[in-house]
């Protein structure tokens, strides 16, 4: 069974740590600042849970409140939202956001889901129409065979 996850990369979490290292200073200056702290906490926390996770069957995509679980047959389309980001359009028109899912994906999209979701970074082939030979008017043709005698 195929199976991608899709997560925000865990070199997210050094901004967290840059975090806790400028809030120290600042956090020690009064107490009660020491709440600061949950800031990087809260950010880490968020790298660590929101996640997608694409099986042939179903997408699961997790955020920090919850958990949907869609099946392939809820699924009517795939949406390009705001810099990227995809998010799943469901047969009733409601939308689940697919998180640290983008356009860049799509491919690999399209491989997991069994082609359900058409890999639009390839372009599609487009047959050319056969050209049909057209026929010039004898008077034509005539009068070119005269000025290529002179």
């Amino acid at each position: 069974m195929k199976k991608l996850v899709f997560r925000i990369p865990a070199t997210a979490l050094l901004a967290a740590a840059l975090i806790v290292i400028c809030v120290t200073p600042v956090a020690w200056v009064a107490p009660g600042l020491q709440a600061l702290y949950l800031l990087p906490l809260a950010y880490a926390y968020w790298v660590l849970r929101n996640r997608t996770t694409v099986t042939e069957e179903e997408i699961v995509a997790r955020g920090v409140f919850g958990t949907t679980t869609l099946k392939w047959t809820e699924v009517k389309s795939i949406r390009l939202v705001q810099k990227g980001w995809l998010r799943a359009v469901k047969t009733d028109d409601s939308e689940v956001t697919l998180p640290a899912v983008r356009f860049m994906h799509l491919p690999a999209l399209s491989v997991v889901s069994g082609g359900r979701v058409p890999d639009t970074t390839v372009p599609e082939k487009v047959e050319e129409p056969a050209e049909e030979a057209v026929e010039e008017p004898a008077e034509e043709k005539a009068a070119e065979v005269v000025e290529s005698e002179k």
